[in-house]
């Protein structure tokens, strides 16, 4: 009987949704810890914020830049494999970072890290549509994105308040020690993959056709400007956020301003709802219902009340975690030949995003302030919104869709 993916029901399902949860805190602790310090790093080591925002943007890069390779090697040695060895190797970079003795070896460290983590967001979803079955993909996926947030969440209010306390290097080894033991979890847990088999016959040219397979497509190209315009404007709020709350506007302590990355709660919970909501709305009624909420929680941040700028924040994550992880989840459905390269191409856009939106708006947060930031994001969430309405299928037909693409 041909293999159709494990069902909810099962020990194995239940152990992918840890494993991947426990990969995905693992990954963006590390990735985004420095977020939770920029300040700090700055102060510290004498640069302007969008120099020390290159912590964050250069590992972002290594990501973008990796993904296409790791989905060619996950279909040489399996995609559990390659998130194997992807794991383990940026768990020791991670150490490494901390312990970089100038800046420049630093952000040269954080570009290599980021191209050893990106074998984790690049091969997670593909791996969820090998071994789950399709009605619980969506699902699936979205629990792997919540445990995302849980990550990203960890990193940067680790590392936030205790740099404060103790300096940014006992910081970052302390959040490297967390990743190492979720490591470990998702080491444990994953089960024997059953859905796909690696072929030594997978080559670059298998890798170029599925790239321009998936270039072909107008609706993945439509997804792809999702990943990268959201999660640009994304990223360089809770960038420069945290200069603002810690100017004299606010004034808040570095422990103190660090904790705003607490909103990550929001996504967490946004992510697994989405795995509801598609069913019953269309994937693109709730694209477009998380943008506009991104939207509306960026124009709340512009208030002078630290209240509504929180609320704003809560507001803008729950939207962009509801969008992005409706759209990761669409590209992993529409594919099926060359699903690993669609894949990855969402995440070489969605990451090309963050490293360059997310540095440069920094430049618009020294000269014009946060009302220029806002401004950026608010014009990359609306352009998103008119791509992913005027070229993404509709939602009467997403049943047609899902299953013209299996």
């Amino acid at each position: 009987m041909a293999w159709t993916g494990h069902l909810p029901a099962s020990r194995e399902y239940r152990r992918i949704l840890v494993g991947l949860g426990a990969a995905g805190v693992a990954t963006f602790a590390q990735l985004y810890s420095p977020q939770g310090l920029l300040p700090t790093l700055a102060r510290g080591l004498g640069v302007s914020p969008a120099d020390a925002a290159l912590s964050v943007s250069l590992a972002t890069l290594g990501v973008a830049v990796a993904v296409l390779p790791w989905s060619w090697v996950a279909d040489r040695v399996g995609r559990l494999r390659a998130m194997q060895v992807a794991i383990v190797a940026s768990t020791v970079l991670g150490v490494l970072v901390a312990l970089a003795p100038t800046i420049e070896v630093l952000l040269a460290l954080r570009l290599v890290e980021g191209m050893a983590l990106g074998g984790l967001p690049a091969l997670a979803v593909t791996y969820l549509h090998d071994e789950v079955h399709d009605e619980h993909t969506a699902a699936a996926a979205a629990a792997y994105i919540s445990g995302t947030t849980v990550g990203g969440a960890a990193g940067r209010l680790i590392a936030g308040p205790l740099a404060g306390l103790v300096g940014w290097r006992p910081a970052l080894l302390t959040v490297a020690g967390v990743c190492a033991v979720a490591s470990v979890v998702f080491l444990r847990l994953m089960p024997r993959p059953r859905g796909y088999r690696p072929s030594t016959a997978a080559t670059a040219r298998t890798v170029a056709d599925g790239i321009r397979t998936s270039l072909r497509d107008p609706a993945l190209l439509a997804l792809y400007a999702q990943g990268a315009l959201l999660m640009g404007g994304f990223v360089a709020v809770y960038n420069y956020l945290a200069f603002r709350l810690e100017g004299p506007e606010f004034g808040l302590p570095a422990t103190v301003g660090s904790l705003i990355f607490a909103a990550y709660a929001a996504g967490t919970v946004s992510s697994r709802l989405t795995g509801r909501w598609v069913p019953r709305l269309g994937r693109r009624r709730v694209l477009t219902l998380g943008t506009l909420t991104m939207v509306a929680g960026a124009l709340l941040t512009l208030s002078g009340r630290l209240a509504l700028v929180v609320v704003g924040l809560l507001v803008l994550t729950a939207g962009f975690f509801a969008a992005h992880a409706t759209a990761s989840a669409w590209v992993g459905a529409r594919t099926s030949t060359g699903r690993a390269q669609a894949t990855a191409l969402y995440n070489v856009l969605y990451y090309s995003g963050s490293a360059l939106v997310g540095w440069l708006l920094g430049y618009a947060w020294s000269g014009r302030g946060w009302g220029s930031v806002v401004t950026g994001v608010v014009t990359l969430a609306a352009a998103a919104l008119v791509v992913a309405l005027t070229v993404l299928p509709g939602d009467r037909s997403r049943r047609v869709v899902s299953r013209s693409s299996r």
